[in-house]
Order: structure tokens, then C-alpha cells, then sequence
């Protein structure tokens, strides 16, 4: 998938805004940064896979920097490095890696999704989106919501037989 095209509008946005938009331009930084070090380290379909998920972030980056911009507002500057959980050394790292991102990623735009804005809680919510359906592709066994509680399992009900 890629970003949308769609530029939520341009006119002043309240402090809260412009701070939910610098965190999500943060965690765009930092999820090139891990991007690229999990693509020095895949090959193939993998790296593929990695490629395509690095250039959306890089796509929802630039229009980050966009939106602050164009809301009077100075972007948050990358890191020199990131501090990651893993530095993978094989797919299985690797893959783990990314969905953590992607996780990272999906609770950051849940914020922004909080704008005054409702153009910008489209834009959360169509990066929310992008992020969810990049994990589960990483790891099908994520959860559809991370982040969210497990729901407890149901008990079974003791059953009485008519006797």
C-alpha cells in the first residue's frame, strides 16, 4: 500500500495537533531507521517486502513534514540512531523487528487520530491501516489491534442432564 495523496488542510492547527503530528514525524524517523538496518540484513522476498514498508515510511515522513510545515510549524529533525529492542541478524530478528515498528507506528497514529482536525484522524486512520495490514503481513499471528487486551476466553458453564 502506499500513503494516500490526500493533504489534510493547511490552515493553523492548535498546539495539540502540531505536537501529535512532530511525535508521529518521530516515529516515522526512527521506523526509516530500523527500515533500513532490517533491509542490510534480508534478502529476497523478505527484503522485498522490507523495501516496499520502508518506502511507505519514507512517503508518510515527507508528507509529515509537509503538514507541520504548512501548519506553521517546525518538523522534528531525525536522530543520528535509534536505540532498537533487536538488531536482527537473521529473518527471524528481522521480522520481529519490523512488526514492533509497525506497533510502535500503529499507537503513535492512534494519537494523532485525537486531532481537533478531521482530516488529520483520516490521515491517522489510513496509517493505522497501512501499519496493521504491514505487521500482519510480517507475522500473521498479530493480533488485528495491537495494543488492545486479549478478550478472556470464555468458561465453559457447567450443564446440568435432566435425569
Amino acid at each position: 500500500m502506499t500513503p494516500s495523496t490526500e493533504r489534510p488542510r493547511t490552515a493553523s492547527a492548535p498546539a495539540s495537533d502540531l505536537e501529535r503530528l512532530r511525535k508521529a514525524l518521530a516515529a516515522e524517523h526512527a521506523a526509516v531507521y530500523a527500515y533500513g538496518l532490517i533491509g542490510a540484513r534480508t534478502t529476497g522476498a523478505l527484503r522485498a517486502r522490507v523495501t516496499s514498508a520502508f518506502d511507505g515510511h519514507r512517503a508518510r515522513r515527507d508528507q509529515l513534514r509537509g503538514l507541520i510545515t504548512a501548519r506553521r510549524g517546525r518538523p522534528a529533525e531525525p536522530e543520528p540512531s535509534y536505540a532498537l529492542p533487536v538488531t536482527p541478524g537473521n529473518a527471524t530478528e528481522a521480522i520481529r523487528l519490523a512488526v514492533h515498528v509497525e506497533q510502535g507506528i500503529t499507537a503513535t497514529y492512534l494519537e494523532l487520530a485525537a486531532c481537533e482536525d478531521a482530516a488529520l484522524r483520516r490521515y491517522a486512520a489510513l496509517a493505522m491501516q497501512e501499519s496493521v495490514t504491514r505487521a500482519y503481513g510480517f507475522r500473521p499471528s498479530v493480533p488485528a489491534f495491537p495494543g488492545m487486551p486479549t478478550p478472556p476466553k470464555p468458561t465453559p458453564t457447567p450443564t446440568t442432564s435432566p435425569g
